[in-house]
């Protein structure tokens, strides 16, 4: 069993939800609403700020792109892993009548999560089943005790934000424990977390304060991520999955573009370069 402490994460969590309560992403401003304002990492959220609104974009970019891939399979049951302050579960529950999703993350996510959508009012009224439940990834007793909770069809797992908290062997683990029941169920993994390593004018360009500099350095963040997308793609099949998939970027589908392209530069409007490529959302199947 892992006995890495993990609750050190949890903060960036907020963080990211006060960053995708500028898109339209569901019910993200209401839950930010009801936060404190204090923001772990001294992030500027200043309107006027072009690279303020290229993170925000991102983000919105890698939400939408798990339900790009997650649309395109056919399968009922969802696990999503590491799932934060996302209603992505709920949303999809007020739409489909026959989902049953497993909203899972650290127990302390879990219990603020859940007074969060009594207060919102949140799932009172579903057409499929959701359920919020405790699960630290890495521990396959865990694992295993929440997959009870599902009836033994297909499913879809999903994560976004995980991978980069994890160093190559907790990877490996987490690679074992999902494959382990995807070889018994059938589905599929949908992770946005396939990070490659920024260049070191890629990270000189992108501003970063102290404490978020800081917060990257603890959790080995950059060190974390891989050298390349052909050494991601090789990692993943050594760990018995392919790779079947690649979420396509739908910039007409980003609420924010409007206000990114008002404070967006001359140079990089007229710029004829698309842009870097720092992260990839792939369909994995079980081989």
């Amino acid at each position: 069993m892992n006995k890495k402490d993990f609750s050190s994460i949890s903060p960036s969590a907020k963080s990211l939800l006060l960053m995708k309560a500028y898109t339209s992403i569901p019910y993200a401003k209401e839950t930010a609403a009801l936060m404190s304002k204090d923001e772990v990492f001294g992030l500027k959220f200043d309107p006027s700020d072009f690279w303020f609104w290229i993170r925000v974009m991102h983000f919105e970019l890698r939400y939408n792109s798990i339900d790009q891939l997650l649309v395109q399979t056919p399968y009922a049951n969802v696990l999503e892993l590491s799932s934060g302050f996302s209603w992505r579960g709920i949303a999809l529950c007020e739409e489909r009548e026959d989902v049953h999703y497993l909203d899972t993350d650290l127990a302390e996510i879990i219990t603020l999560k859940t007074e969060l959508r009594k207060k919102l009012g949140l799932g009172n009224d579903l057409k499929g089943k959701w359920e919020p439940a405790v699960l630290n990834a890495l521990e396959k007793d865990s694992f295993q005790q929440v997959m009870s909770r599902m009836d033994s069809d297909p499913l879809a797992i999903i994560n976004e934000g995980l991978l980069m908290y994890l160093n190559t062997e907790e990877k490996k683990t987490l690679c074992r424990n999902i494959r382990h029941v995807l070889s018994d169920r059938g589905g599929c993994w949908i992770t946005a977390d396939v990070y490659v390593k920024r260049s070191e004018d890629m990270r000189a360009a992108l501003p970063q304060g102290e404490r978020e500099a800081a917060f990257f350095e603890q959790h080995n963040i950059e060190a974390n991520k891989f050298d390349s997308y052909e050494a991601a793609k090789i990692f993943f099949e050594d760990q018995g999955f392919s790779v079947s998939a690649e979420a396509q970027p739908e910039y007409d589908k980003i609420s924010v573009l409007p206000q990114l392209m008002e404070v967006m530069p001359d140079h990089v409007k007229n710029s004829k370069e698309p842009p870097p490529k720092i992260q990839a959302t792939w369909r994995l199947e079980a081989r």
